[in-house]
């Protein structure tokens, strides 16, 4: 992830709000990366994450409402799904602070080792759980316990490979090599949506409830062990572990990150708001809308959701050529104003026709990409060195808690009472937290 979103020039002298900030070129003579070997372990172990998370909100339309609460007509069905849906960003800054001990006792290998171990069993747990039919309210308990130690290995999969990534980019290619940790989003619901879309089409409706559903959820626990090896290949050698160590890259107690930066966490959080809050409008939500206004079959927004998911990754391409032109504010800020001009057209667009609805998906999945592909720059934007590697990660947890932990909850069931407004309505709020986050940052800048 981007070291320096808020603030362009890294040689600059540090304002006091960013005390603790060193030179990141690291020391003559010492452990040197190529940034490209770098991101494509970034790469690697984010896709996995990403098809994991969204293989689990796919199904929480398509699946949980039938199998987990029959006994529910399917919008309480599909809410009481979303509601499980957030318990993992619940709990991932609980993963971070537990899996943050563990490394500071026992290396960076035994954690990252630990954590998708957990991740992996929680998502064969979840292929493997019998529906309401067989347990019924423990069946839904479980789900709960999965989808919370879901959140937990999450937490504890940072490896730190992205502020590495990040300070060993060429200055004149941050915002390009910020961008590149975020392919792994888009690359991740295309991975998922097109294996679902695969599934959905070729089996009955019997068949995909019964078991159908549960192969993405097989593939997504192979994948994470894959996943597991290639990451450790990267964190673990000396070469890695040295760099890592040069440029300060050590976890640090939670209570302490408070104390001392917790206000650039939450300022970091919220600067990227806007695009955290859009995250979940264009690949969950749309899903569960329009599925449950049966205005699209399941296949068609499937289709166009994946075509969208291509649209981002050419959006996040751009997002870097951008950033290192403009400036990753800049871009972040300009990209949040688009986003406010979007979300005055959500009412038309998911409320007209097929073809309004299809451009409400591209349009949004485009906007996804130019925003989500600096996003996550914000995260490392005003730490000192020591505070790096615990702060991307507390505050990359608090953005997905606030922005889009709830997202699709709030915005079906406020949609159902008072109609796509409030997605309007949602969608602006992320957009004013951000501006509002931006402005606040420079203001701290001027000051000192």
């Amino acid at each position: 992830m981007s070291s320096d979103v808020l603030n362009y020039n890294e040689s600059s002298p540090a304002p006091l709000h960013q005390a603790g900030r060193a030179d990141t070129t690291g020391h003559a003579g010492h452990s040197k990366v190529a940034p490209g070997e770098i991101a494509v372990g970034v790469i690697i172990g984010r896709a996995s994450e990403y098809f994991d998370f969204f293989v689990y909100g796919i199904a929480s339309v398509l699946v949980f409402p039938q199998v987990f609460f029959p006994y529910l007509p399917s919008l309480y069905g599909t809410l009481m799904a979303f509601a499980l849906f957030s318990f993992a960003f619940i709990a991932r800054p609980f993963g971070t602070t537990l899996f943050m001990t563990i490394q500071r006792h026992w290396g960076r290998g035994v954690k990252l080792t630990a954590s998708l171990f957990l991740l992996g069993t929680a998502t064969a747990g979840i292929a493997f759980l019998p529906g309401y039919a067989e347990l019924h309210g423990t069946a839904i308990v479980l789900l709960a316990v999965f989808r919370a130690l879901q959140g937990v290995a999450n937490g504890g999969s940072w490896d730190g490979l992205p502020s590495l990534l990040a300070l060993n980019a060429p200055s004149r290619k941050r915002g390009w090599y910020a961008m590149v940790g975020q392919l792994s989003a888009p690359i991740g619901f295309l991975l998922a949506g097109g294996l679902f879309l695969y599934l959905h089409s070729t089996l009955s409706t019997d068949e995909f409830l019964d078991w159908g559903w549960r192969y993405p959820f097989y593939v997504a626990f192979a994948i994470n062990v894959v996943a597991l090896f290639a990451r450790l290949r990267l964190v673990v050698t000396d070469e890695y572990t040295r760099l890592l160590e040069e440029k300060d890259l050590e976890p640090i107690g939670t209570l302490h990150m408070f104390k001392a930066q917790g206000y650039n966490i939450f300022i970091g959080a919220f600067a990227s708001l806007a695009s955290y809050a859009l995250f979940h409008m264009v690949t969950i939500f749309p899903l569960s809308w329009l599925s449950l206004q049966a205005t699209q079959s399941v296949n068609s927004i499937l289709a166009v959701e994946v075509v969208g998911a291509c649209l981002a990754i050419l959006g996040m391409i751009v997002s870097g050529w951008l950033a290192d032109r403009i400036g990753r504010r800049t871009t972040l800020g300009l990209m949040a104003c688009l986003i406010g001009v979007f979300s005055l057209c959500v009412p038309w667009l998911l409320g007209g026709g097929t073809k309004e609805q299809d451009a409400f998906i591209l349009i949004g999945f485009t906007l996804l990409g130019l925003s989500y592909g600096q996003a996550a720059g914000t995260v490392t934007a005003n730490f000192g060195r020591q505070f790096r590697y615990t702060g991307a990660a507390l505050t990359s947890d608090f953005a997905w808690l606030v922005g889009a932990a709830f997202a699709p909850l709030v915005a079906l069931g406020l949609s159902t009472l008072y109609g796509l407004v409030s997605v309007t309505a949602y969608l602006l709020s992320g957009v004013v937290c951000t501006m509002l986050a931006l402005f606040i940052n420079r203001t701290l800048e001027t000051q000192d």
